[in-house]
């Protein structure tokens, strides 16, 4: 399905709201394809996303899912220590930092009753099991990865394609190991990522991070790409779930992002802002206990439209990204990449 798109433009999940059944249907509507984010919700709450999903695009669609690490042993008392005074400063009391699933098991359960078109996995790798059961109910599997060798593992358990992340990619980087480093594990560009996975695999890629111009569109797809996949480029979208204060942010344009844990305790890039000046050089690698314990904070800090104590996530180019319904935003994207290629071709002679 991905790899016969007319517009090869994928909308990424985005976890936390801003993922909608409205707006991948626009960017279906418009030639291209999009996942809904699983992540932080309940196996009720995303049934009836992909019911809606379902009318709205005609089964073109497909559900990302958040893989579940291990329990961090890592002692978090100082770190409950700042947050509880950053929820009084706002008013609530601080999460309680606990280790969970995300329901993982629940919500692959939903998505092989259901019959989803095309399951993707972050933060880690499915098991063979897995993947076999998705390709018995009709499923293509995605395995998003940001190194060769989770590229080399993904293919062994038989993914039908990859999403090469690169670290200028907004949010969360889909580590399979968070290695405690800033990063989580060793940064590749994007590009780079793609020419060391296509050497490793044969399995179609789909890029991402940083892309947010129909001109990193061709470039991927030079670069071995079956399409692109781009998350911040659709934030300023008005189908999107994107909160107020966020939107500004980016409308803004004068911060910096960067890579922190301060918010979940997973590295993932955002608009830098004084929760993550703070807080982010001792936050423990502890997710998704930190996700709970700073999450009060986050929720009223959003409703007060107080944006230096929300995770603002924003791919390195952000700047670039010109808020329009989504349907144009494809649009243009689609123009931008076929102009880019003209050009390359003229160029080249």
């Amino acid at each position: 399905m991905i790899a016969e798109l007319r517009v090869p433009v994928i909308v990424a999940p985005m976890a936390g709201g801003v993922s909608t059944p409205e707006l991948v249907a626009e960017v279906v509507r418009a030639g291209g394809f999009g996942f809904l984010a699983a992540g932080y919700l309940g196996a009720e709450a995303l049934a009836e996303q992909i019911d809606r999903a379902e009318e709205l695009t005609g089964g073109a669609y497909g559900v990302n899912l958040f893989v579940p690490g291990t329990r961090s042993d890592a002692d978090l008392t100082a770190y409950r220590r700042r947050i509880g005074a950053e929820a009084s400063r706002y008013g609530v009391e601080p999460g309680a930092p606990s280790w969970d699933d995300d329901a993982y098991p629940a919500k692959l359960e939903l998505v092989l009753a259901r019959r989803v078109p095309v399951v993707s996995f972050t933060f880690g790798c499915p098991d063979g099991s897995t993947v076999e059961r998705l390709h018995a109910a009709g499923a293509e599997v995605v395995v998003t990865v940001t190194t060769p060798a989770e590229a080399r593992q993904a293919a062994r358990v038989g993914a039908d394609a990859l999403c090469v992340q690169g670290a200028d990619a907004g949010a969360h980087r889909g580590v399979f190991v968070d290695d405690g480093s800033p990063g989580g594990g060793e940064l590749y560009g994007v590009l780079a990522l793609l020419r060391l996975a296509a050497a490793d695999t044969n399995l179609p890629l789909i890029a991402a991070g940083g892309l947010v111009h129909g001109a990193d569109v061709a470039a991927v797809l030079v670069a071995g790409a079956v399409a692109a996949q781009l998350g911040t480029a659709f934030l300023g979208c008005p189908e999107a779930g994107t909160q107020a204060a966020h939107r500004e942010a980016l409308r803004d344009g004068t911060r910096t992002t960067a890579l922190t844990r301060a918010f979940t305790g997973r590295p993932a890039r955002g608009l830098a802002n004084r929760f993550m000046t703070e807080h982010g050089p001792h936050a423990p690698a502890a997710y998704p206990n930190l996700h709970h314990l700073t999450r009060p904070v986050r929720g009223a800090a959003g409703r007060l439209g107080d944006p230096e104590a929300m995770s603002l996530w924003a791919g390195t180019t952000y700047r670039l990204a010109e808020p329009a319904p989504a349907a144009e935003v494809v649009r243009r994207l689609h123009e931008q990449a076929r102009d880019a290629l003209s050009r390359a071709n003229t160029r080249l002679g």
